[in-house]
C-alpha cells in the first residue's frame, strides 16, 4: 500500500480562483473588444511620483538589505499608528502595530497565534475564500452563519451568539467586505465586539478597503477606544490605498501580547516584511492623505457607473455593492455561478469571480471588482453582456 505524499489538508483545497477564472478568459477571442477584467482587487492607476521615487531609492540603498525587525520597521509602524488617528479617532502607538508581507499573512499568524488545529474559527458565509483556505489547511474547522440579501448581507450578532459553540476561537469580519463589499455599520462593529469580550473569544477585523468608504461613512468604528488588548485584532493592507500590491505590505493592530505570538510565527514564515517598501511608505503616508481620498471619489464614481449600467440589463440585479466590489445576481437561474463565470469570460471577455468561490449557496452570484477599470470601461457593459 502506497503512502500519502501530500498533506491531505492542503490535497483538499480547490484551485486558486482567480487562476481559474483567467484561464477561462484566456480563450476569448477579443472579437467583442478587449477584455473586461473585473475578478481581482488591483488598483489600475500607479502610486504617485513621490511614492515611486522613494520605492526607488530605498531599493538601491545598502542599509535595507539586511534583515529587520520581525515586528516591521520602526518608522512605518509609527507612521500608520498616526494614521489611525486621522482614520479612526485612535491613539495608538507602534507597539500595537505589526507589519507583515500583506493581509494574508496577517491573518495567518493571527490565527495560528489565536486557534488550534481541531478548534474552529466563525466566518460570514459567503466569505473572502483565502480566509477559509487558510483554515482548511490549517486544520482549523470553518464554522460560519450565513447572510443574504435580505439583510444586506450583514450578521445578526443575535444569530451569531446563537451559533457559537465551545470550539470556537474567534470571528472573523470583512468590512467593507469582500466579496459583498456590504459596510458593517460602526455600531454593528461594537456589537460583534462586545459579543466577543462576553464569549472570551476574538474578533478579527479584516478592514482591507476601509480607506474606500464614501466619506459621508464616516469614522469605520471606535473599537481602538476600547481596552481591545485580549479580544480584538485589526488587519489591512497597504496595497490598495497606495497601489503596490506587489511589494507585499500589510499590518495587524492588537494588544501587545497577541502580538508577540504573532512575532514567533513571523519569524518562521519570513523574518521580516521587505524592508525598501517599508521605508519608502513611511516616508511618502503623511504626504498622501488627499492623494488617498482623491482615489476614493474616483473609486465610488465607478460604482456610480456600474449601477447605472446595470439598470440596463434585464435580469442582472446588484445585490450589494461598497468599497470595491458588487455583489451581482445573474439572470441564470439554473446554471452555476462557476459555468456563467467561464462562459462571460470565454464568449463575452468580462472577468468575474464566480460566488460559489465564496462559500455555499451562492450559486446566483458573481462577483464584480468594479474598482480596477475605469468609468468608460464599466459602461460598456450593457452592450457587452447583452451579446
Amino acid at each position: 500500500m502506497s503512502r500519502q505524499l501530500f498533506n491531505p489538508n492542503i490535497m483538499n483545497l480547490g484551485v486558486p480562483p482567480i487562476p481559474h477564472v483567467q484561464r477561462a478568459a484566456r480563450a476569448y477571442d477579443k472579437s467583442l473588444g478587449p477584455l473586461i477584467d473585473l475578478s481581482q482587487a488591483v488598483p489600475d492607476y500607479p502610486p504617485p511620483a513621490s511614492l515611486l521615487e522613494a520605492l526607488s531609492t530605498k531599493a538601491g540603498d545598502p542599509a535595507w538589505l539586511g534583515y529587520g525587525e520581525i515586528e516591521g520597521e520602526p518608522v512605518l509602524r509609527a507612521a500608520y499608528a498616526r494614521d489611525l488617528e486621522q482614520t479612526h479617532g485612535s491613539r495608538l502607538t507602534a507597539d500595537n502595530v505589526m507589519i507583515t508581507s500583506g493581509c494574508n499573512q496577517a491573518f495567518m499568524t493571527a490565527i495560528m497565534s489565536i486557534a488550534a488545529p481541531g478548534e474552529s474559527v466563525m466566518l460570514i458565509n459567503p466569505w473572502y475564500f483565502n480566509h477559509q483556505s487558510t483554515l482548511s489547511m490549517l486544520g482549523i474547522n470553518t464554522a460560519h452563519v450565513s447572510v443574504d440579501a435580505s439583510t444586506g448581507f450583514l450578521p445578526d450578532p443575535d444569530k451569531l451568539a446563537a451559533a457559537l459553540t465551545p470550539d470556537v476561537r474567534a470571528i472573523a469580519i470583512v468590512s467593507p467586505n469582500n466579496p459583498t463589499g456590504a459596510a458593517y455599520p460602526a455600531e454593528l462593529l461594537h456589537q460583534i465586539y462586545q459579543l466577543c469580550v462576553k464569549h472570551d473569544i476574538w474578533m478579527i477585523l479584516d478592514e482591507t478597503y476601509q480607506d474606500f468608504l464614501p466619506a459621508e461613512h464616516g469614522q469605520a468604528h471606535d473599537l481602538f477606544n476600547e481596552n481591545f488588548d485580549n479580544h480584538l485584532i485589526v488587519l489591512s493592507s497597504f496595497s490598495k490605498s497606495y497601489c503596490i500590491p506587489g511589494h507585499r505590505l500589510g499590518v495587524a493592530v492588537a494588544g501587545t501580547e497577541v502580538l508577540q505570538q504573532m512575532v514567533k510565527i513571523m519569524d518562521n514564515l519570513q523574518i521580516c516584511a521587505p524592508r525598501a517598501a517599508q521605508a519608502a511608505l513611511a516616508k511618502c503616508m503623511p504626504e498622501l492623505t488627499n492623494w488617498r481620498a482623491d482615489n476614493r471619489d474616483q473609486i465610488n464614481q465607478r460604482a456610480a457607473t456600474l449601477i447605472s449600467a446595470m439598470d440596463k440589463l434585464p435580469g442582472w440585479r446588484i445585490d450589494a455593492m461598497g468599497a470595491y466590489f458588487a455583489y451581482v445576481q445573474h439572470p441564470w437561474t439554473n446554471e452555476s455561478s462557476f459555468d456563467v463565470a467561464e462562459r462571460l469570460a470565454r464568449e463575452l471577455g468580462v472577468v468575474t469571480l464566480p460566488g460559489e468561490f465564496f462559500g455555499p449557496g451562492q450559486e446566483r452570484y458573481l462577483r464584480v471588482a468594479f474598482a480596477n477599470v475605469v468609468s468608460e470601461v464599466i459602461a460598456l457593459l450593457p452592450e457587452r453582456l447583452s451579446a
